[in-house]
């Protein structure tokens, strides 16, 4: 279930490409991670899922990302947030169950301190994260940078790193690990005033399941769960993962209902 052609809307002068489709409320809406676009299994899966529930769907592209304008070079964490919270506001009503995948999970957990600051923290019914990156610039990337990756930071503005998922490699730039610093969740204490459900893969090469302890730590623990998956890759992207996604998506709408 893939709509033909996504509705665009302009965003500090980029094209943001955007599918939606309409339904109940509390909605869904994806957040994909980095390099990720809103065709991956994960998100047609859940797009497919919401409309089969008759539930509003909503995802986007970042700028860089897919079929939205820009260059990926160019995105920050402030950069595809201001994008998010556009698309959300533009295309929801009423309450939304967040969905964010990897930095995405870092992107939501900012929509919902931003909605929060805002006095619109009832538009969050709750946070279902997988493989969830907050602070990845921070915490995963600035430890593990070697001397010519720094050096090139300075010199280039950036650094390149091959990818497992792409023939192109991953572009880290300073912009985005200054801009990193300020956006980070991972702190002290998140009170995100909504239930949270954290699933994570025990066999992801890429964020460390410790890493998702750490989150979880910071969470209030009465609304806060963790489902570890034993053989969960960074994807996350199996038939029984996929149905591990749906059914904590289904469960969070039913909690809000």
């Amino acid at each position: 279930m893939t709509a033909s052609t996504p509705d665009f809307i302009e965003v500090d002068n980029t094209r943001i490409a955007i599918r939606h489709a309409e339904g109940a409320t509390p909605g869904v809406v994806w957040l994909g991670g980095y390099k990720s676009d809103m065709l991956g299994t994960k998100a047609e899966t859940l797009a497919a899922w919401a409309v089969g529930e008759g539930r509003a769907f909503l995802r986007h592209d970042y700028s860089g990302h897919g079929e939205s304008g820009g260059a990926f070079a160019d995105g920050t964490i402030s950069k595809w947030l201001a994008e998010s919270m556009a698309a959300f506001r533009k295309f929801t009503n009423g309450p939304q169950v967040l969905v964010g995948s990897s930095m995405g999970a870092w992107i939501a957990l900012r929509m919902n301190e931003e909605l929060n600051k805002a006095g619109e923290g009832d538009r969050i019914a709750g946070l279902v994260l997988l493989a969830p990156a907050p602070d990845f610039t921070a915490e995963l990337v600035e430890p593990a940078l070697t001397e010519a990756q720094r050096r090139d930071l300075v010199e280039k503005g950036y650094f390149e790193e091959p990818s497992d998922y792409s023939p192109e490699p991953y572009i880290y730039t300073r912009a985005l690990i200054e801009d990193g610093r300020r956006n980070l969740v991972m702190t002290g204490p998140i009170h995100t005033h909504c239930p949270v459900h954290i699933i994570q893969g025990l066999a992801d090469p890429d964020v460390p399941h410790s890493h998702a302890l750490k989150l979880m730590s910071l969470l209030p623990a009465d609304d806060a769960t963790l489902s570890l998956v034993p053989n969960g890759d960074h994807r996350l992207s199996r038939p029984e993962d996929l149905d591990l996604l749906t059914r904590a998506v289904g469960e969070m709408i039913g909690r809000a209902g």
